[in-house]
C-alpha cells in the first residue's frame, strides 16, 4: 500500500484505506489520466474525414470493420476510467446528434494534450478549466456566426447527408444516391407543425447480396417472417390487415382434469369440437374482412390450412417491435382475440408482398393507410459491408434530423474549426493573467481537427494549416476539400460540404466537459 494511504498518529501509522487499495496522487495521477485520454483520441484519429481509414476490431472471433468513432471505442472494451470518460464523450455525441463522434474524441484528447503542457508550466488546473470554458463559449458564438440560413433547403440536406456518409464505405458515387434516399425518408416523417422529425418512424433493414446502390426507400415496414402455409398468396393488393395478440390454437383448460372416452362417438365429438374451434379462428378472420393476419403468438397448422383455403396471408410469432411498426404503418389496432375483431381494428396497405433473398424471406408492408413509418432497405455485397452501410445510414439520418430540428448548417471540411480557432485567438488578447494561456491552448487544440483532415487527405499538415488560415483571412471561409488522391484549399460550401451546426456545438460542449473533468483530478484511489 502506498504511503499516502496512511496517516500517522502518536508516531504510529493509522491506516485509512483497505490494504488492497492503490492510490496515485498529484502529478502522477494527472499524467496517467491524460496519457490514457490521449491514447483513446489517437486510436480514432486516422479515421477522420472522407479519406479516413477503417479499423478492424476482433473479439472472440467476431470481426467489425468500421471508421465510426463510437463503434470503435465501444468495441475496444476500455477499462481505464479516464479513457472510459472519452469513450463516454463519443457515446453522448452519438445519442444527442448521431454523428461527430470522432471529432469529439479527437478534440477532447488534444485539449488534454494542451493541458499537460500547461500543467508542466505550473498553470493551476482550475485556471486551465476556467480558460477552457471561456474559450468554449467563444467557440459556440463562432458556430452561431458561421451558421448558414436557418431554413435548410432540400439541396443542403442532401449535401449534409452526403458529407456524413462520404468515406464510410459507401463509395462516392453511391453516397449521392444514398443521400437522396436519406432525405426522402426524413421528409416522409417530418411534421410541419411543432413536432418536427419523428425519427422513431424511420427504420433500417439490412440484407446482404447486392451492391449498396440497390438500397431503396420502402414507404412502410419490412418484417423478417414467412407465411405459415405454402398455399397462401405471396402478394396481396389493397390489403386489409388484422393484428392479433393471441395464440390461435386449441384452448387448454387451467384445471388439471381427466376425461374418460367410452366409445367412438364421444371421441369423434371431441375431435369435431376441436376442429370447429380451430376453424372458428379462420372464420372470424374472414368474417372481419381481413385478408392479411399478423399474430404475435402461435398459429396451429390446421388453422393455417383453413386460412390458406380462405385466401388469407398469415404470419405468426411476430415480435412486439414489428407489431408496433405494422400498426403504425397501416393504422391497425392490436386486439386480444380474433372473435373481437371489428372494422375499426383493421388496417390498410397498398401492397403486402413476400420476397425471397437467398435463404431469407421478407414481408414488405407498403403504402399503409396511416403511412407514418418508412424503412430504408439497405443492401450490401457482404455482411461486413452492409453492417458499415447501416452505421453510415444511421449517422446520415441523424444529421439530417439534427439539421432540421436543431436548425442550421455550417461549412464542413475544417472551415468551422479554423473560424473557431481564429476567433478564440482574437479574443484571448482581452483575457488577463495565466487564463490567457489556457484560452490560447484551446485554440491550438481546435487546430488538430483541420490538421488531421489534411494528414488523412494526403496534404502536408503544417503547410495546409498555414494555407487554410491565409485563405480564411482573405475570403472568410476555407476548408480542406478532398479531390482525387489529394486535397485542395477552397470554400467548402461551393463543393457542398456541410455539417449540422448541432454536431459542432455538441462536440465542443462534450469534449470540453470531459477534458476539464479529467484535468481537475489529482488523486486516483482504486480498490478491489
Amino acid at each position: 500500500m502506498s504511503q499516502s494511504g496512511q496517516r500517522r498518529m502518536g508516531g504510529q501509522p493509522l491506516f485509512i484505506l483497505n490494504e488492497d487499495s492503490e492510490r496515485t496522487s498529484g502529478e502522477d495521477a494527472q499524467s496517467s489520466n491524460i496519457t490514457a485520454g490521449k491514447a483513446v483520441s489517437e486510436s480514432v484519429r486516422t479515421t477522420l474525414g472522407p479519406r479516413g481509414m477503417d479499423k478492424m476490431l476482433v473479439s472472440d472471433g467476431d470481426v467489425v470493420i468500421t471508421n465510426d468513432g463510437a463503434t470503435i471505442l465501444d468495441e475496444m472494451d476500455i477499462e481505464h476510467p479516464a479513457a472510459q470518460m472519452l469513450s463516454d464523450v463519443a457515446d453522448t455525441q452519438e445519442e444527442e446528434v448521431g454523428d461527430g463522434t470522432t471529432t469529439a474524441a479527437i478534440l477532447a484528447g488534444e485539449l488534454l494534450s494542451q493541458a499537460e503542457s500547461l500543467l508542466e508550466d505550473d498553470v493551476h488546473p482550475t485556471t486551465i478549466v476556467e480558460g477552457y470554458y471561456e474559450a468554449a463559449a467563444i467557440a459556440q458564438e463562432t458556430i452561431d456566426d458561421v451558421t448558414l440560413d436557418a431554413d435548410v433547403s432540400d439541396d443542403q440536406l442532401i449535401e449534409v447527408a452526403e458529407t456524413s456518409m462520404t468515406g464510410k464505405g459507401t463509395g462516392d458515387v453511391a453516397a449521392e444516391t444514398l443521400a437522396q434516399t436519406v432525405v426522402d425518408a426524413v421528409s416522409h416523417v417530418t411534421d410541419d407543425g411543432e413536432k418536427g422529425v419523428d425519427r422513431n418512424n424511420i427504420t433500417i433493414h439490412t440484407q446482404a447480396g447486392a451492391s449498396s446502390s440497390a438500397t431503396e426507400l420502402i414507404e412502410g415496414v419490412i418484417v423478417d417472417e414467412q407465411p405459415i402455409h405454402d398455399d397462401m398468396p405471396r402478394r396481396v393488393e389493397d390489403a386489409t390487415i388484422a393484428v392479433v395478440d393471441a395464440d390461435l390454437e386449441v384452448q387448454e383448460s387451467n384445471v388439471d382434469a381427466e376425461y374418460n372416452v367410452s366409445n367412438v362417438d364421444q371421441l369423434n365429438a371431441a375431435m369435431e369440437a376441436e376442429q370447429n374451434e380451430l376453424r372458428g379462428y379462420a372464420d372470424d378472420v374472414e368474417a372481419a374482412g381481413a385478408d392479411v393476419l399478423f399474430v404475435d403468438g402461435d398459429i396451429d397448422e390446421r388453422v393455417g390450412a383453413y386460412l390458406a383455403e380462405a385466401g388469407v396471408l398469415a404470419f405468426e410469432s411476430i415480435d412486439s417491435d414489428d407489431v408496433q411498426s405494422i400498426c403504425s404503418a397501416t393504422g391497425a389496432t392490436r386486439v386480444g382475440s380474433v372473435d373481437t375483431l371489428e372494422a375499426d381494428d383493421l388496417g390498410q396497405a397498398g401492397t403486402i408482398r413476400v420476397e425471397k433473398y437467398g435463404d431469407d424471406e421478407l414481408v414488405f408492408v407498403e403504402g399503409g393507410a396511416a403511412a407514418k413509418a418508412v424503412t430504408v432497405f439497405a443492401r450490401g455485397g457482404t455482411d461486413h459491408v452492409v453492417d458499415e452501410l447501416e452505421r453510415a445510414l444511421r449517422d446520415a439520418l441523424d444529421v439530417v434530423t439534427a439539421a432540421l430540428d436543431a436548425g442550421g448548417v455550417v461549412p464542413g471540411a475544417g472551415a468551422t474549426e479554423i473560424a473557431i480557432s481564429d476567433h478564440i485567438r482574437e479574443a484571448s488578447a482581452g483575457v488577463e493573467g495565466r487564463k490567457q494561456l489556457a484560452v490560447e491552448a484551446y485554440a491550438d487544440a481546435v487546430d488538430v481537427l483541420p490538421r488531421t483532415l489534411a494528414e488523412n487527405t494526403g496534404l502536408d499538415a503544417i503547410d495546409a494549416l498555414v494555407d487554410l488560415r491565409a485563405e480564411h483571412e482573405s475570403t472568410g471561409r476555407a476548408g480542406i476539400i478532398s479531390e482525387g488522391q489529394t486535397g485542395l484549399i477552397d470554400d467548402p460550401v461551393e463543393y457542398g460540404v456541410l455539417d449540422p451546426a448541432a454536431v459542432k456545438s455538441e462536440a465542443v460542449e462534450s469534449a470540453t466537459e470531459a477534458a476539464t473533468m479529467i484535468v481537475r483530478i489529482d488523486d486516483v484511489i482504486s480498490a478491489e
